[in-house]
């Protein structure tokens, strides 16, 4: 926790429409990671927002597997998938930023998820963990340190990029009050467990400069 901001990087995970209140998957309390996001985002070297971008014909989408509910699942290539509702498609009111978010400071949008036959959670990596977004390489190039994340949702997408930012070689640092969980079946007491097992750390925005 002795790196500076400066030489270090806010990743802030799918803060969309879709995520918030009102949203095709919405996150109870999602808009509320939006003004603390909006704080300490100007303190940091890199800033870096990531947008799930998916085609409407997406595998993930209850709605192309006839007779599946949203929040079953279905088995993959890459191994077991929830079904979610149909949510951030591309070019649509859903898909786009939560209007207060301040996305002017932002030094790159990761869009993801784009490929209709495969999920992607990570910021890093497709849900296959091997198909790479190139931001690893960005931020090695930028000379990043350290990872902070904040955005949507804690138990998934949040998760999934702490998880592989420490995997990497880089220090991740979840900050807690700056995002919320969608929780499934326990889901989100099982993320944090695991992120803490890896190494990931977890910190206040609430105590970073803005």
């Amino acid at each position: 926790m002795a790196i500076s901001l400066e030489r270090a990087a806010l990743a802030v995970i799918d803060v969309q429409n879709d995520f918030c209140p009102g949203g095709a998957l919405a996150v109870t309390g999602g808009d509320a990671v939006v003004a603390p996001i909006n704080r300490i985002l100007p303190g940091f070297g890199v800033r870096v927002l990531t947008q799930d971008w998916h085609p409407a014909d997406h595998l993930s989408f209850a709605a192309n597997h006839p007779g599946a509910a949203p929040f079953s699942t279905t088995e993959m290539p890459y191994g077991t998938q929830v079904l979610w509702p149909t949510h951030c498609v591309q070019g649509t009111e859903g898909a786009a930023f939560h209007p207060a978010l301040a996305t002017t400071p932002a030094d790159l949008v990761i869009r993801k998820g784009f490929r209709p036959a495969i999920d992607s959670y990570s910021a890093f990596f497709e849900n296959d963990r091997e198909t790479p977004t190139g931001l690893a390489g960005y931020l090695r190039e930028r000379g990043v340190e350290a990872l902070y994340l904040a955005g949507l949702a804690t138990d998934f997408c949040v998760a999934y990029s702490a998880l592989d930012a420490v995997r990497l070689g880089f220090s991740a640092i979840v900050l807690t009050d700056a995002c919320r969980g969608i929780d499934l079946d326990g889901s989100l007491a099982a993320a944090m467990a695991g992120m803490a097992e890896a190494g990931v750390g977890f910190a206040a925005a609430a105590d970073l400069p803005g």
